[in-house]
């Protein structure tokens, strides 16, 4: 019997989670600490560094008070987090700025700097550099929200900055710097640059990536596997965060790759749909793919010798907390007041569960709306910064509660829209599993296996899942557990929803409206937030 602490660093806040490792995995514990975001008029999304350090020490303090686990108990300690962003250090480790995170995309003259030059050109991409990124990475630095571009802005905004950088770090490593001193970046944040090789047989930074992006070499940290040792909790790490010295801290993952393996996804081809803040649809295979079309790409994962084949969407849970902030809140008022709830806590459940009531007693298809679920534009399957949400089909006759039913089927409809996309190039998958927030919701899950057509299987704790990938990466580097190939039997499945043959072909109709509104107004959505 074995104690871990992981945690689960999002865009909102930093969640710790106390797990038990012995024939299974138990959670035991958890606790959130929320921060904020800081947005720019030009398109910046930026957090700071210390509010995450402040969340994870606050969170672990919290688990320890809470639980009889003495600090002596813990064998180990992983990071799961938010990816894509870029934390830039002094040789003491400090961050020179705030934080810029994935949804940042100031980059935009940085970008066309590197790619929009040159001839031949497709899709504005210089298609010699293009083809020579393919070929190293299997992949492109294609949007501004990339970290490689976020380096270069503030090479170009910053200069004074940029001269005393040490380091240029993502979201977690830059954390296990702050556990242990040391410096280390996993394949997956690494891969994500666009200037490393990801070859069998390479996996390291490209000298010619480097020259031809204008990368200084020294300012990148060394890469480790998911399941490495950076090294022991320092004692000032571990008395901020009331633990003892010297446990281990494993190289951790990104939040796709620690929610794969939290997921239970852990065979070939498997596929999971994820609903937090973001959300995205991911498959593990064996041989580096991508599809330039729809924007998708493998990635470097925590299993060795496998990938994350990775379609992401910019906003998906968060347009429930939109539907709560803007669309419901005086139902949400009078439902409150009748329960006469005023623990924080409580109420931030309750809310979500009488929106998920609201849906359950709205009959499928909203009464014909549809919404596209893009508020801070489109990832996959078509990169669009410009793309923004709306309501169509609206009439007399329409409700504010098939509105609300509307924004979940939304949502729905883009996972089925990136689920086909990737299954163009791995096979058909009948089951899929499904985590995050939004799997905690019997009607959302009950959404999703209709529109898409699929079983869809939800294991105990969803929403935990990146922080039981992590205690699994955890696992695995204890030797605790064998592979993770051996974890799978540890996440069994907790329910199955299955889809309902009566809503097939109303859904299947409105899913392709719904691919059709986009394509009918790319070019309105360009000409209204260019």
């Amino acid at each position: 019997m074995s104690f871990i602490l992981a945690y689960d660093l999002g865009t909102t806040g930093s969640k710790s989670c106390l797990y038990r490792i012995s024939d299974t995995i138990e959670l035991i514990d958890s606790y959130l600490v929320e921060y904020p975001l800081y947005t720019t008029g030009d398109g910046g999304a930026e957090q700071k560094a210390d509010d995450w350090w402040n969340a994870v020490c606050g969170s672990t303090r919290e688990i320890i008070t809470r639980t009889s686990i003495r600090p002596s108990q813990i064998e180990g300690i992983a990071f799961s987090s938010q990816m894509q962003g870029s934390v830039v250090v002094d040789k003491q480790g400090k961050a020179l700025r705030n934080p810029m995170i994935y949804m940042d995309q100031r980059s935009t003259a940085q970008i066309a700097k590197y790619l929009y030059h040159g001839f031949p050109r497709i899709d504005d991409w210089n298609v010699w550099i293009a083809l020579r990124s393919l070929f190293i990475t299997g992949g492109l630095a294609a949007t501004p929200k990339d970290p490689l571009w976020k380096y270069h802005w503030v090479k170009d905004n910053e200069p004074e900055i940029f001269a005393r950088i040490y380091k240029w770090l993502d979201v977690k490593d830059y954390l296990t710097l702050r556990c242990t001193g040391r410096y280390g970046m996993t394949y997956d944040s690494a891969h994500l640059t666009w200037v490393f090789d990801s070859r069998p047989g390479r996996l390291r930074w490209s000298k010619g990536l480097c020259r031809t992006f204008d990368v200084d070499m020294d300012h990148l940290p060394p890469v480790i596997r998911s399941t490495d040792i950076i090294g022991g909790l320092t004692g000032q790490a571990a008395g901020e965060m009331g633990l003892v010295p010297d446990i281990p801290v494993f190289g951790g993952g990104g939040d796709t790759f620690s929610t794969a393996v939290g997921s239970g996804a852990l065979d070939l081809y498997d596929t999971h749909i994820y609903i937090g803040t973001s959300g995205w649809v991911a498959a593990n295979i064996d041989r580096r793919t991508v599809d330039i079309g729809n924007f998708v790409a493998s990635i470097l994962g925590a299993i060795p010798g496998e990938y994350v084949y990775t379609a992401e969407q910019e906003t998906s849970g968060i347009c429930l907390q939109w539907v709560r902030d803007h669309l419901a809140l005086d139902e949400i008022g009078m439902y409150l007041d009748a329960k006469h709830i005023a623990d924080k806590n409580t109420e931030y459940e309750s809310l979500y569960e009488f929106l998920n009531e609201i849906v359950e007693q709205t009959p499928p298809g909203a009464g014909g709306i549809i919404f596209t679920p893009w508020l801070h534009g489109n990832r996959s399957p078509r990169e669009d910064p410009y793309a923004r949400g709306m309501f169509f089909n609206l009439g007399l006759n329409t409700g504010k509660r098939q509105m609300i039913r509307a924004v979940l089927e939304g949502v729905a409809f883009h996972k089925r829209w990136m689920l086909e996309a990737i299954e163009k190039k791995i096979p058909y998958q009948k089951s899929i599993r499904f985590v995050g927030g939004g799997a905690k919701s019997d009607v959302w899950c009950g959404i999703m296996a209709d529109i898409t057509g699929r079983n869809i299987e939800v294991p105990k704790n969803p929403q935990n899942a990146g922080t039981n990938g992590a205690a699994i990466v955890c696992a695995v580097g204890l030797g605790l557990i064998g592979s993770f190939k051996e974890a799978k039997p540890l996440v069994p499945v907790d329910k199955v929803y299955a889809p309902r043959s009566e809503y097939k072909k109303m859904y299947d109709k409105s899913f392709a409206v719904f691919k059709e509104l986009y394509a009918k107004n790319k070019k309105l959505f360009r000409k209204m937030n260019q």
